[in-house]
């Protein structure tokens, strides 16, 4: 599972909220209050692009089903055109997310039959996914802060 932005913030606003017991001052609350700030570095970086990112990669996937489909989609039992058909016109997060989840499951549905399949197209195409594969990830990416040394 990953966690949304929402879901992250909230846990950072459940762990301030509440005054800490004495047993827990110290390195502990130090250590806590660190993450909670790396939380928040993160998630201003995902608010910052996330949107952009998944739009642009259920765009991507919507694309490559549709140029597969003549030639998967009877394998697959119609899902590459039924999900090629899509678009992103609600841009709530959660809305994106879900989307991008029922994509993300064609394609590796896609891609185990390509996988499958020994011709030479399928390995072209095998090619294609797995560049695919770190094209969504360096775009998803997200830096983290300088850390202190201990």
């Amino acid at each position: 599972m990953n966690p949304s932005l929402s879901e992250l913030l909230m846990g950072n606003v459940a762990a301030v909220s509440e005054p800490p017991p004495p047993e827990a001052m110290g390195d502990f609350l130090s250590s806590k209050i660190s993450v909670i700030a790396l939380i928040s570095f993160m998630g201003a970086q995902e608010a910052e692009k996330g949107v952009a990112v998944t739009v642009a990669e259920n765009r991507r996937l919507r694309d490559l089903f549709a140029r597969v489909a003549p030639a998967w989609d009877a394998r697959l039992g119609g899902r590459l055109a039924e999900a090629a058909k899509g678009e992103d016109a609600d841009l709530r997060v959660s809305i994106l997310d879900a989307a991008n989840a029922s994509l993300r499951d064609v394609l590796i549905a896609l891609h185990e039959a390509v996988e499958a399949d020994p011709s030479a197209e399928s390995r072209a195409l095998d090619a294609e996914i797995i560049a695919l594969y770190g094209e969504m990830a360096r775009a998803r990416r997200l830096d983290l802060p300088p850390m202190p040394a201990t």
